[in-house]
């Protein structure tokens, strides 16, 4: 695959047009599919593949994989509202790999993530070659109350769960050995190990987000998606971003970096109606769920959605991680 290809591009190109079936609500270009099917609920579908090297260091040990694996894939369910049920494993191991002692710890990390958020396995596959997990993930949500990116409406405030950066700043660290206090060093680690999937955040938000969208490829990346599907522009406060007091102490202005544009995180994006939001923020404080507003949605400035940071725009098509540009 040439760098240069573009990982949205190539699915505008050559796949999306493969969704159309009337059973379909969603197809192609959200965080999950949706599915109509009986009774009372959508099915909710979605896929994730991490290739080692690329998606985690080879230095990672099985169970860290594993766990990595689940928790990314369950990150967009909660993008979609969604309640996980079961999942599927296509397991692509290199001899060197297969051992007892590595499929113990990568059943162990599947395990306790699955354990965590009553999801069962429910197939799968396992094949020879360079090491790849596909995981892919089905929920269910209540007809007509799925989350998705398209809703956003100029006025709407922008909100983010948690902190954003950890997953940079843990990847930086183990890359560079940069040394950190053993405090932040576990919770980094945990962060991007076992990024916790914001479910039950992203069950509430059906009742207030207008959009939502989990950070995977980095806040303005993933808020441009928001934005292109929703026809409106974005303008956000970097002073507003939340971010750990001791990456920002540690790493200072990288912090700032990591957190527009790091990536790794799998926090929730989203937006809610200006009229909403002191009664959201009320739910979400008495529910202990850490949000913080980072902006608002604008319109758009000559048909064309941007992210602006500080009143500085911000290219959408570099804003964020490139599977392919980024893929050495």
């Amino acid at each position: 695959m040439a760098r240069s290809t573009d990982e949205f591009r190539l699915i505008d190109n050559y796949f999306k047009g493969l969704t159309s079936q009337s059973q379909v609500e969603v197809g192609i270009g959200d965080d999950a599919a949706i599915i109509n099917s009986s009774g009372d609920y959508q099915t909710v579908v979605a896929s994730d593949t991490l290739v080692e090297s690329v998606h985690f260091p080879a230095s990672a040990q099985a169970e860290q994989i594993a766990s990595r694996a689940l928790c990314v894939n369950l990150s967009d369910m909660a993008a979609m509202g969604a309640e996980p049920k079961w999942f599927t494993l296509a397991l692509t191991l290199p001899s060197k790999k297969t051992t007892d002692l590595w499929l113990q710890g990568f059943s162990r990390g599947l395990a306790k993530i699955a354990k965590q958020f009553n999801i069962a396995l429910i197939g799968g596959d396992t094949t020879a070659g360079p090491l790849t997990i596909s995981i892919t993930v089905l929920g269910e949500v209540p007809k007509g109350q799925a989350l998705v990116r398209s809703g956003a409406k100029v006025g709407d405030n922008i909100y983010v769960s948690g902190d954003l950066g950890d997953g940079a700043a843990a990847l930086h660290s183990i890359i560079n050995e940069a040394h950190i206090g053993s405090d932040s060093s576990s919770r980094l680690l945990e962060r991007l190990y076992c990024p916790q999937p914001q479910i039950e955040l992203g069950i509430g938000l059906r009742d207030y987000a207008s959009a939502c969208i989990d950070i995977s490829d980095g806040l303005i990346a993933d808020l441009g998606h928001i934005c292109n599907a929703s026809g409106v522009s974005a303008e956000i406060d970097s002073q507003q971003l939340p971010i750990d007091i001791e990456v920002k102490q540690q790493f200072k202005q990288q912090s700032l970096q990591w957190a527009i544009s790091g990536g790794d995180d799998y926090q929730l994006c989203f937006s809610v109606t200006a009229g909403r939001h002191k009664e959201f923020e009320q739910w979400a404080a008495a529910c202990k769920f850490a949000v913080t507003k980072i902006g608002n949605m604008v319109a758009m400035e000559d048909n064309q959605s941007t992210v602006r940071l500080d009143g500085q725009t911000i290219s959408l098509s570099t804003g964020g991680y490139n599977h392919f540009a980024n893929n050495t």
